[in-house]
């Protein structure tokens, strides 16, 4: 889930969820509390003190959603398409299904694409990054399917949604 680059403390906060924190490039420590509730803390801990916070930013569930997706979009096409640089044969690909297309309001299982040999890894919605999404998820027109497998299989998987 997060970067071996990047050395992430977990730390369980009982009857309030989990705290995940990591220490910056630039010497800040930063980190989210993830309350039982939903709510999350964005805090940034004091350069003085590294148990008190100079800095915390209360996010509702819809918030911390959207800034995820904020910090999330491009990180994760930008890590898939190194991954495909690193590993022969391995290609990344974007596939939109067009407004009125068949699959069109239909569940994402439904276009079977493990069939063609490509993975569907992400579904970007209304700008929107849907990581891993859920088989039974609903696209709609102007849905982008992110897509890794060879490049055959990905214009196979192209022409299918197209078609």
């Amino acid at each position: 889930m997060f970067d071996e680059d990047v050395e992430v403390s977990e730390t369980r906060l009982p009857g309030v969820g989990i705290r995940h924190d990591f220490l910056t490039d630039a010497g800040r420590r930063v980190g989210v509390v993830a309350h039982r509730n939903g709510k999350r803390d964005l805090v940034v801990f004091s350069k003085d003190d590294p148990d008190s916070c100079s800095q915390v930013v209360t996010l509702s569930g819809p918030e911390a959603d959207a800034l995820a997706g904020f910090l999330g979009n491009r990180r994760v096409i930008e890590r898939l398409a190194n991954l495909s640089e690193q590993v022969a044969g391995l290609a990344v690909g974007k596939v939109k299904v067009a407004h009125g297309s068949r699959f069109d309001g239909l569940a994402l299982t439904a276009i079977k694409a493990k069939r063609t040999g490509a993975s569907v890894v992400a579904v970007l919605h209304d700008g929107e990054m849907v990581p891993s999404p859920d088989p039974e998820r609903s696209l709609t027109g102007g849905d982008v399917l992110i897509v890794v497998g060879t490049a055959e299989s990905i214009e196979t998987l192209r022409d299918l949604v197209a078609g």
